[in-house]
This record gives C-alpha cells, structure tokens and sequence, in this order.
C-alpha cells in the first residue's frame, strides 16, 4: 500500500515500460468472510463479465494459493450474492476496486485503488505447481524492490485484514 504520489509514479512507469498494457479490470467484489477460506461474487465492470471465486486459504495464509472460478452472466450477480447468504454467509463484505492491469518483466501487475485498502499494487505470476512457488515469489520481491514498494508480510497481511473485517462487522452492528 502507498500514497498517490507513489500510484501516479507507478501507472507512468507501467504507460511506458510495460510489456504489455492489460487495460482497466474495474471491478465491484461482493467478500464473504469464513475462517480459513475466502469465497468471493466478482462483477468485472470493464470486462463485462463475472464469477465466483473460492479461495483455498485466507489472506494472511501464504501466497501461494490455489483459486477455483466459475464463470457465471453478470446479470446473475444478485442470485449469487443471495445464494452466499442464504447458506449462512452472513459476513459480506462489498468493494469496488478501480484497477488497471499490466505485465511488467514477466509478472502480473495489478494498479489498484480501493476504499479498504487505498491504493496498492498486487504483483501476481501464475505458476504449474507447487515447486515453481519459490522462484515465482523471488521474482516477486526482485521487482518489487526495484519499483520501490513493500510486500506486506503474511503477518501484516492477517492483521490488515482482521482490522478491516472487524470494521465492516462494527458497520454493519449499527
């Protein structure tokens, strides 16, 4: 996470140094909390598109993580929403998330801004197995030092996130 001094910077040096520009991937994330898992209801604005997600552990858990998607019409956003709560997902959390993507180097960058976590950057690269994890995430940090930003800790990752959900739970009290 960084200010939007560091955002601009970086969306200038992505503009013109990127591999390949992605494009804008705004989009409006319906969050339900579990314990160890994330399941997730995404509505891609830009892309016209949406699914569900599950993901395997938490933020805060490691970042080698395995994610099962499954495509479904946007127009099918609420039922989905709706089918989350109705099996007892009752800890939703909804955020838009203003993004633009890109690949720099070889790995996936993610440009974002959001009202829980401000502006940030989320650097990804898809891997076959699970041996390829160490050398994807040595790449990681080397960029990510290059570029100047921090790579939050699982510990501060966990701690973010706990603090976060802890406020939607005190919203949602009132």
């Amino acid at each position: 996470m960084f200010d939007e001094a560091k955002y601009k910077e970086l969306q200038s040096l992505f503009e013109s140094q990127a591999t390949t520009d992605l494009g804008a991937d705004d989009k409006d994330v319906y969050f339900f909390i579990l314990p160890d898992k994330l399941v997730k209801v995404v509505n891609n604005v830009s892309k016209k598109s949406a699914k569900m997600v599950l993901k395997l552990t938490k933020i805060g858990q490691g970042s080698g993580f395995e994610e099962i998607e499954i495509p479904i019409d946007p127009a099918y956003i609420d039922k989905a929403v709706r089918l989350f709560g109705g099996l007892g997902f009752d800890e939703v959390q909804q955020s838009f998330q203003k993004r633009h993507n890109y690949v720099y180097k070889g790995v996936e960058m993610a440009l974002k801004y959001s009202d829980a976590w401000g502006h940030h950057l989320e650097l990804e690269k898809m891997v076959g197995t699970k041996e390829d994890v160490p050398a994807a995430e040595k790449e990681i940090l080397a960029i990510a030092a290059e570029l100047g930003v921090h790579v939050m800790s699982d510990a501060e990752l966990a701690e973010f996130t706990a603090k976060k959900d802890k406020e939607y739970r005190d919203k949602a009290k009132k």
